[in-house]
């Protein structure tokens, strides 16, 4: 997944078999952030930047793939679904700002609703309203993991859950109306 940023071309990529601290890799990363250090992480993101590696990303918890959702440009920074986390990463230069953990299990991506200067997370459990601080402004959950679907509207979030449940979440304070 390619980006055009400000700094330049940013891309995305899997790397799954990335181990943390080795000289062994076949890519190696100027920076290296492993977000969980308790378990062996089972999502793993790289980052490169015309492409020069420059940071990898970490985490433990459900398994997230790179597709369309998985970053965000926002008001110069950059958002990255990793795991259980959303990670901002600083454009000058490219760095790691904050990781929060937005999800117990995975989260599914991050989206940003401009008219509203809202970021969001699709978490497989919560859905979650953050701030460009890197602070939870509110978090919500349904009766089943969120599965079935996920969009942002112009009034609310709405979030479709296992059982076909459709939540919706006012962006002002999370309630939601099923």
């Amino acid at each position: 997944m390619q980006f055009q940023t400000p700094a330049g071309t940013l891309s995305l990529i899997n790397e799954p078999v990335y181990s943390f601290g080795s000289v062994d890799n076949s890519r190696q990363y100027s920076s290296e952030r492993l977000l969980d250090s308790i378990y062996s992480p089972s999502s793993i993101h790289g980052i490169l930047l015309d492409d020069k590696p420059l940071i990898v990303l970490g985490d433990t918890g459900g398994c997230t793939g790179i597709h369309e959702h998985s970053l965000i440009l926002h008001n110069e920074a950059i958002y990255v679904a990793v795991g259980r986390h959303v990670v901002k990463l600083n454009l000058f230069p490219l760095s790691v700002a904050w990781a929060l953990r937005v999800d117990d299990a995975t989260c599914f991506g991050v989206y940003v609703n401009v008219e509203r200067n809202a970021l969001i997370s699709h978490g497989e459990l919560e859905i979650c309203r953050f701030s460009e601080a890197g602070e939870i402004l509110w978090s919500a959950h349904g009766a089943d993991i969120f599965s079935e679907g996920f969009s942002l509207h112009p009034q609310y979030v709405q979030a479709i859950d296992f059982n076909h449940n459709s939540y919706q979440f006012s962006y002002d304070h999370g309630e939601s109306h099923v």
